[in-house]
């Protein structure tokens, strides 16, 4: 059978793999920069041809990709409840090519609107009452919507009594109902709303500069890239068992979760909504580049001094060198040192602030706990991706240290999890071939990450 090409349009680069599906393994991987702010079918070009000097010319009886090369779609949402507003906002977008940018709760105002229109969002989501609650609220949003001139995508997720009078409220403009994320209060449902906003961003995708061309050579754009890293973890799951996977980058880090993660001590019970059982967060302050100077101002800068076991003066004449250059990698001891630092630091806050939070009480029936978000204490396996974390020889020494890190007691990060390293990048690729080879992809990543000589 001819190989199967796997495409991943990324923000910085697009990465080409090839696999034999015969033999069940990658034949090759390449990489070259996505050349997004001119034609994006070159930067495809280049790595392909790479990815030929490597496996010769190659016909594929399969082409899939996944993208986020257009960037996430920009999401604003309005709602009634703050707090249920916010979180339902974020589950939504998570995984579904989308970031919030702002929530707003209760009736919006004509200086919102003057604010919506500023921040100039690709989308909007309004929410707000339970079915049979509270509609007046949703309907009179969708009716300040109605009278601004900005324009963009309205996608309606609230009550569904509200839902007719909004679209008509809306007329003229390019509106998509959803189920209610909130039909039942303290019961997010978001699923209806993801595939909405999922298939907002892959046309927004589509339309990027020259991805409509390059779009001709393949079987179809399946994703955003965290769905289809969820979709790999999911399926790794399957094996490896309940797991986490952090994905460091130089902007962002993304932390992943598959696991309920119910309490495990006695004597506790949960507060606020139910995690979903698939979670990702993203960290938009902290990463090795562009985002370094978040991991100092979360940290402070003797943290990150005595994570390196360097000076100060080294420590900040490498943080300037890397915000000047973003591109550039460690040549000389001192600054592998403070790389390892950054590494290690973000990695440990990406996963204190994914799990939940553990805090005793007082009862009349004694102590007892209360638990904030996902129990992650017992995971046992943490899969390790991203271009800073692959081509590190000390990376699970860096995942080491993040979980033994002190000043995290209430937190309920994993603290004991065996350390699995994606070294050739392949996770999002597993994605979107599990979506019509579930079995191969899953071979695949168990050879790759299990027993492939990275440990």
């Amino acid at each position: 059978m001819k190989p199967i090409l796997l495409i991943d349009f990324g923000s910085t680069y697009t990465k080409v793999l090839a696999v034999d599906p015969d033999a069940g393994r990658v034949i090759g991987t390449a990489d070259s920069y996505t050349t997004v702010t001119t034609d994006v079918s070159i930067g495809l070009a280049d790595a392909l041809t790479k990815l030929a000097r490597q496996i010769g010319t190659r016909e594929f009886s399969e082409r899939y990709a996944c993208s986020s090369a257009a960037g996430g779609l920009r999401m604003i949402a309005s709602g009634l409840v703050p707090s249920l507003t916010s979180e339902a906002a974020k589950r939504a977008a998570l995984g579904a090519g989308a970031k919030v940018v702002k929530t707003y709760a209760y009736e919006l105002t004509y200086d919102d609107t003057e604010e919506i229109a500023r921040l100039a969002p690709d989308i909007l989501l309004l929410c707000g009452g339970t079915d049979g609650g509270n509609r007046a609220c949703v309907e009179h949003n969708a009716r300040m919507v109605a009278q601004m001139d900005y324009r963009c995508p309205v996608v309606i997720a609230g009550n569904r009594a509200a839902r007719r009078a909004c679209e008509q409220a809306l007329a003229g403009r390019e509106v998509i109902a959803a189920g209610n994320v909130m039909a039942e209060f303290g019961r997010l449902n978001v699923e209806p709303t993801q595939a909405v906003i999922r298939e907002l961003f892959l046309k927004r995708i589509i339309r990027a500069k020259g991805l409509s061309q390059a779009a001709e050579l393949i079987s179809g754009i399946l994703m955003p890239t965290p769905a289809a890293v969820l979709e790999a973890l999911t399926l790794l799951k399957e094996d490896m068992g309940e797991l986490m996977a952090v994905d460091l980058g130089g902007a962002t880090t993304d932390i992943y979760s598959i696991t309920a993660g119910l309490p495990t001590r006695p004597n506790t019970v949960l507060r606020g909504l139910p995690e979903p059982y698939a979670k990702r967060t993203v960290e938009g302050d902290i990463g090795m580049r562009y985002s370094a100077q978040g991991i100092v101002d979360a940290v402070g800068i003797e943290a990150l001094t005595e994570a390196a076991g360097r000076d100060a003066e080294t420590v900040r004449r490498w943080l300037n060198r890397i915000h000047a250059e973003p591109g550039v990698l460690p040549a000389k001891p001192e600054e592998s040192d403070v790389d390892f630092a950054l590494a290690t630091l973000a990695i440990e806050l990406g996963l204190s602030r994914h799990a939940g939070t553990i805090e005793q009480v007082y009862t009349p029936m004694g102590v007892a706990y209360q638990q904030t978000g996902k129990d992650l204490t017992e995971i046992r396996a943490l899969l390790l991706t991203g271009g800073a974390l692959a081509h590190s020889p000390r990376v699970e020494q860096m995942a080491r240290r993040a979980m033994a890190a002190p000043g995290h007691m209430c937190s309920l990060m994993p603290r004991d999890a065996r350390v699995f390293i994606d070294r050739r990048y392949i996770l999002s690729a597993m994605g979107i071939l599990s979506q019509n080879h579930p079995q191969l992809a899953r071979s695949i990543m168990m050879k790759e990450f299990v027993y492939g000589d990275s440990q």
